[in-house]
C-alpha cells in the first residue's frame, strides 16, 4: 500500500487517524448533544454547529501563516494536538442537565470556550500535517504518485473515524441503560418540551406512553424528564471523553515519527531554484487558481457537511433506527450517529477502489485532470441529494412530526435511504477532497504551502458557516425541499468549475 511512497507518509496517517478519531467522536453526537443538554432547536443548534464548524476550518489559515512564519511545522501540529485534548476535557466534564436558568449562560460559554479550544488547535495541525505529507511528494521521485498518496492518506485517517461514532454511541447508551432508561431518538426532545409546556406540549400523549416504558415504573412523568435528561447528557460527556484517549494516541504515533516528517528548511533548499525562478507574475497566477477553487468547493462543503446536521435531523426524526440495533450484551449501538460512521467506512472501502480506476486510466492515456474530477465530483454529489429528495418526497414536514410527538417505526423510512445517499456522497467526497488537497500542494508556490493549505480549508469554512440555513429550512419547508436547495449549489459548483477549467488546467500539470 505504502511501498513507493515516502517513508513518513505512514506515521503522518496514523497521527492523523487518532485525530479524526477523536474528532469524528465529537463531530457525531456535536448537534445531538447541543440539543439534548440545552434543549434549543434545530436552527440556534445549527447555528452553534455551523460557527464551531467554520472555526475549525477558519483557523487553519491561521496555523498556516504562524507554521510558515516561524518556519516550526512540527511544532506547530503538536501544539494543535494539545490544545484539542484541552478541549475535549473542557466538553467531557458532566454538569447537571436540565440545565437551570441561571447556569445556563455560563454551562453554554463552557461548552463553546471547549470548542474554540478543540478548533483553534485543529486549525493549528490539520492543514500543516497536509502542508507536511505535500512536501514529501515535492521530488523527482514521488511527484508523480502525488494525488494516489493523498488518497491513501484520506483513506487511512477515515479508519479511526469509522469506529468513532460507535464508541461514542455504546458509551452514551451504555450510561443510559446503567441507569435503568431505554435509548429513544425522539426522548431528550420531548422531554424538554415537556418541562417547558406541560401537558400542553404537542404529542404528550405519546410522550406519557414513552415514559411509562423507557424508565423505572416508580418515576412520575416530570421526574422521568429531569432523570431522563441528566442521564442522557451525562452519557454524551462521557463520550466525549473518549476522544481524550484517541488524542493521547495520536501524540504519541506523532513524536515517534516526527523526525520522518520533512521540514520548510530542507524543502527550500531542494526547491529554491525553482522558487527563485518563479516570476511574481506566475506566482500571482497560481494564487488566483487557487482562490477560484476555494470559492467553487465551499458549495460544496455547504452540502457535504450537511451528513453531521440536516441529515442526522433527518436519521433521528424520520428513519427507523432499530433496524441497525447492535447488541453488544454490555449496551447496544442504536442511534442517529450511527450513520457517522458510514461515510468514513465507504473512505476506506472505495478509496482502493477509485485509486485502482484513475490508475486504469493513468494507463490508458486518459485520467481526467485534478480540476476535472473535481467537477465531476460535484456533480455525483448533486445526484446523492436527488435520492434524498426522492426518497423524502412523502413524509410529513416537521411541523406534523412534532405535533404527532415523533413518529413510530412503522411510519419510518428504512436506513437505506441514508446509507445510499451517503454511498454517492463518499464517492463525491473522493473526487474532490484528497484531489483538492493534492492541487493546493502541487499549485501552491513553494513559500506558501502552510498558508495556501489554511486558505483550502478557509474555504470549507465559509461552506460550513452556512450549514445553518439547512437546518433552519429543515424546520420550515417540506423536507424534499431542503435536499433540493444542496442539488443546485453542487450543479453550480460543478458548471463554475467546467468554465475555469482549462485555466485550472495549466497549473496543475
Amino acid at each position: 500500500m505504502f511501498k513507493n511512497h515516502p517513508k513518513g507518509l505512514l506515521g503522518a496517517a496514523l497521527a492523523n487517524m487518532g485525530e479524526r478519531f477523536g474528532f469524528y467522536t465529537m463531530m457525531a453526537i456535536l448537534a445531538l448533544f447541543i440539543s439534548a443538554k440545552f434543549g434549543l432547536s434545530g436552527g440556534k443548534t445549527g447555528l452553534i454547529y455551523s460557527i464551531f464548524y467554520f472555526s475549525i476550518y477558519a483557523l487553519a489559515l491561521v496555523g498556516g501563516i504562524i507554521a510558515d512564519k516561524t518556519k516550526n511545522y512540527k511544532g506547530t501540529i503538536l501544539v494543535g494536538l494539545i490544545l484539542m485534548s484541552v478541549g475535549y476535557f473542557l466538553i467531557a466534564i458532566p454538569t447537571g442537565t436540565p440545565v437551570p436558568a441561571e447556569s445556563f449562560t455560563l454551562f453554554l460559554t463552557i461548552t463553546c470556550l471547549g470548542l474554540f479550544t478543540i478548533a483553534f488547535g485543529n486549525g493549528l495541525f490539520k492543514g500543516n500535517l497536509q502542508a507536511v505529507v505535500g512536501q514529501m511528494y515535492d521530488s523527482e521521485k514521488y511527484k508523480h504518485l502525488r494525488d494516489s498518496g493523498f488518497q491513501w492518506f484520506y483513506m487511512f485517517i477515515n479508519v479511526g473515524a469509522v469506529f468513532a461514532p460507535l464508541a461514542a454511541i455504546a458509551v452514551r447508551n451504555w450510561w443510559v441503560g446503567k441507569h435503568g432508561f431505554v435509548y429513544n431518538s425522539d426522548l431528550p426532545k420531548l422531554c424538554h418540551e415537556y418541562l417547558a409546556l406541560g401537558d400542553k406540549m404537542p404529542g404528550f400523549e405519546r410522550f406519557q406512553e414513552l415514559a411509562a416504558t423507557s424508565g423505572p415504573e416508580v418515576l412520575s412523568v416530570s421526574d422521568f424528564a429531569n432523570q431522563y435528561l441528566n442521564v442522557f447528557a451525562t452519557g454524551f460527556h462521557y463520550a466525549f471523553a473518549v476522544a481524550i484517549v484517541a488524542m493521547a494516541i495520536s501524540m504519541v504515533i506523532y513524536l515517534a515519527n516526527k523526525k520522518r516528517f520533512p521540514n520548510p528548511a530542507t524543502k527550500e533548499k531542494a526547491v529554491g531554484l525553482q522558487a527563485n525562478e518563479m516570476s511574481l507574475s506566475e506566482i500571482r497566477q497560481r494564487i488566483y487558481a487557487l482562490i477560484a477553487v476555494f470559492g467553487v468547493v465551499i458549495f460544496f462543503w455547504f452540502s457535504f457537511h450537511q451528513n453531521g446536521l440536516t441529515l442526522t435531523y433527518f436519521a433521528r426524526d424520520y428513519t427507523d433506527l432499530s433496524m441497525l440495533k447492535i447488541n453488544l450484551g454490555f449496551t447496544t449501538i442504536e442511534g442517529a450517529e450511527i450513520f457517522q460512521s458510514v461515510n468514513p467506512f465507504l473512505v476506506v472501502f472505495l478509496t482502493p477502489i477509485i485509486i485502482a480506476f484513475f490508475g486504469w486510466l493513468r494507463a490508458k492515456g486518459i485520467e481526467p485532470s485534478t480540476p476535472k474530477k473535481i467537477a465531476i465530483g460535484m456533480f455525483i454529489a448533486a445526484t446523492a441529494f436527488v435520492v434524498m429528495a426522492i426518497g423524502s418526497y412523502n413524509v410529513p414536514s416537521y411541523n406534523a412530526v412534532t405535533e404527532m410527538g415523533g413518529l413510530s417505526n412503522a411510519m419510518r423510512v428504512t436506513p437505506w435511504l441514508l446509507i445510499m445517499t451517503y454511498f454517492i456522497l463518499t464517492v463525491a467526497e473522493l473526487f474532490i477532497s484528497p484531489l483538492g488537497i493534492s492541487f493546493v500542494s502541487k499549485v501552491a508556490p513553494p513559500k506558501l504551502q502552510g498558508m495556501m493549505q489554511g486558505l483550502w480549508l478557509c474555504a470549507t469554512a465559509i461552506g460550513n458557516q452556512f450549514l445553518f440555513i439547512g437546518a433552519i429550512f429543515y424546520e420550515s419547508i417540506p423536507i424534499w425541499m431542503t435536499w433540493t436547495i444542496f442539488i443546485v449549489a453542487c450543479v453550480i459548483s460543478m458548471f463554475t468549475m467546467l468554465l475555469m477549467l482549462k485555466w485550472l488546467e495549466r497549473f496543475a500539470k
